[in-house]
């Protein structure tokens, strides 16, 4: 049996996973200045490390922003474009294990698309999103306490305090107060009582709360519109230790199931394979 292979390029990333019938083969993440460049060395990688030849390979199928750079075959295999939220949401679903979600793509800027899975049809409806996402916290990061890199800002985050940063329910409202019905712990202000001792971790760790708490709340929202309480989350921003902490705070505060299931950062690599 032939395999199928998936491709999702980004600005300068690129994830590619390989399918031999139903069998997923692995994936693959490639870093590059641009997008041809680390598709071509994801394609390579991944072929390589996985012993296909070219005759193996039925088609590739791409999607992402970075895949309309691609014109033309991918050494001469029948190439096919997807739509980047259909696949979004196909793969949050294989991932998961799931027959209705909202899935939640978590990269520069957010994506939340509703996918439900009909006998062997899958639809999938884009619901809108955010712009706050990664580039938001390397942004901010880089201006409030000079890093870039987001392993060190990570790493950084690990030694902060939110106290020292979150404006919180129990620090406007006495907790004697029997008509409010919010937990104390809940973010009333992002940022919303910064410290003059603020360390460079409480700040690092303070933008991060913020961007998982704004993509929470807009999940939060869509779960209204569409009758579920399933979110998955994919994308590179799962891959932040502080996520799995701060979302199933929300889990709990808001009565939903934020997922953030194995691979996530490949579901979208995933999708495109699965369209064929």
């Amino acid at each position: 049996m032939k395999v199928i292979i998936g491709i999702d390029v980004g600005g300068s990333t690129t994830k590619i996973v390989g399918f031999r019938g139903e069998k997923v083969l692995g994936s693959t993440f490639v870093h590059a200045a641009d997008p041809i460049t680390s598709l071509y060395g994801a394609f390579g990688k991944f072929t390589v490390e996985h012993g296909i030849a070219l005759g193996d390979i039925e088609k590739v199928i791409v999607t992402g922003a970075g895949s309309s750079y691609v014109k033309d075959p991918i050494y001469g295999l029948p190439c096919v474009h997807e739509s980047e939220f259909s696949c979004v949401g196909k793969g949050g679903l294989y991932l998961s294990g799931l027959s209705e979600a909202i899935v939640v793509s978590m990269g520069t800027g957010t994506a939340l698309v509703h996918a439900k899975k009909e006998g062997n049809r899958i639809t999938t409806n884009y619901l809108g999103g955010t712009g706050v996402g990664g580039g938001t916290l390397l942004g901010l990061s880089k201006k409030l306490i000079g890093i870039e890199t987001i392993d060190h800002i990570v790493e950084v985050a690990k030694e902060g305090n939110l106290d020292n940063i979150d404006l919180r329910i129990s620090d406007i409202i006495k907790k004697t107060a029997r008509n409010v019905p919010l937990p104390n712990d809940m973010t009333a202000a992002n940022f919303g009582k910064v410290s003059d001792i603020a360390s460079k971790g409480d700040l690092a760790l303070g933008v991060i709360n913020m961007v998982f708490e704004t993509i929470g709340m807009i999940g939060y929202f869509a779960t209204k519109s569409v009758g579920t309480k399933d979110l998955v989350l994919t994308g590179n921003m799962t891959n932040l230790p502080q996520a799995r902490e701060i979302f199933a705070n929300l889990n709990t505060l808001f009565d939903v199931n934020f997922i953030i299931p194995e691979n996530a950062v490949f579901a979208t690599a995933h999708g495109a394979a699965l369209s064929r």
